[in-house]
């Protein structure tokens, strides 16, 4: 009798959770919903940039505190709708990062510890402009490719810690008693190859190198070719594909999401085998009236006896 019980409620609650997910979507998926909560992360990164003003702060205390409020307020809505569109479905709400990072944002405002530390809140409330990535696919494209690239990054910065460390050594073994103030340890010659990378005073720091010894062309020629060139070109074709990645991962998901409309190129192909095809229904339509429609009588007049008459099909 229990468990028949349990199963009405659960036939009950069943098509009241698609009815109140099927609503929430609605709202959650509306052009006006994503701007406005767009337009209020905006106004929270504004109210945040103007509370580093201490004239302003002292003026408007009252204001800004109750702004900071209604931004909050409408962030809980926000998160609160978007659990209603996983109602029929909620471990799907979870599926998606952006979905949990927004909740964590929320929910952390909330919290004591967090609430009676100013740094943190601060910190919890720039956060929350991260979350335009989420209405911006360009931008969530780069955050992403970001994401992917990272593997990529480390190995990068392992092979550029030992190219430093392996130029700075030999840097201080031959400029260390002559250039002191660059190579006096091995910690001033990786902070000079640094700031070299960037070919910022390679010039001034060649001349000087050749004062010293005619070989140092040799050993900054060799790094900037391998700091400056190989390596960040290596870095930048790690971006780049860790970009395309990316692109290619939100164009499946959006291809999930809505048909892809077709090429311009496609798109005529298509109009042309559907005119094709219409043509050829109307030649077979004509011969099938002209096979229906009745044959003219033939005209004997002035035929000649034993003349053949034609045959008309």
């Amino acid at each position: 009798m229990l468990e028949q019980h349990n199963q009405t409620d659960a036939a009950v609650a069943r098509p009241v959770a698609g009815g109140l997910a099927r609503r929430c979507r609605e709202v959650t998926e509306a052009r006006w919903f994503a701007l406005a909560v767009l337009a209020v992360i905006l106004l929270n990164a504004a109210l945040l940039g103007a509370e580093t003003y201490s004239g302003l702060v002292d003026a408007w205390r009252f204001w800004l505190r109750l702004a900071e409020h209604g931004c909050l307020a409408v962030f809980t809505v926000e998160i609160l709708l978007r659990l209603g569109a996983h109602a029929d479905r909620p471990p799907g709400f979870f599926k998606d990062p952006w979905n949990v990072f927004d909740l964590a944002v929320v929910l952390c405002a909330f919290l004591p510890v967090v609430r009676e530390n100013t740094t943190v809140l601060r910190l919890l409330r720039l956060a929350r402009v991260l979350r335009t990535a989420r209405f911006l696919p360009q931008l969530r494209i780069v955050l992403a490719a970001v994401a992917r690239s990272l593997p990529g990054t480390l190995s990068f910065l392992l092979v550029g810690a030992l190219l430093l460390y392996v130029y700075a050594m030999v840097g201080w073994v031959f400029f260390g008693q002559r250039d002191p103030a660059h190579y006096g340890s091995i910690g001033r010659a990786v902070l000079t190859l640094f700031l070299l990378m960037t070919l910022d005073g390679i010039g001034d720091a060649v001349h000087a190198g050749l004062e010293i010894s005619r070989w140092s062309l040799l050993y900054y020629a060799s790094y900037v070719l391998l700091a400056s060139f190989v390596l960040v070109n290596v870095l930048i074709g790690v971006v780049i594909t860790s970009l395309d990645e990316a692109r290619e991962t939100e164009r499946r998901e959006d291809g999930g999401r809505e048909p892809r409309p077709p090429a311009p190129a496609e798109e005529s192909h298509h109009v042309l085998l559907a005119r094709i095809g219409a043509a050829r229904q109307a030649l077979d339509q004509l011969e099938r009236d002209l096979g229906r429609a009745p044959l003219p009588p033939p005209d004997l007049a002035g035929t000649a006896p034993g003349t053949p008459v034609p045959l008309h099909r």
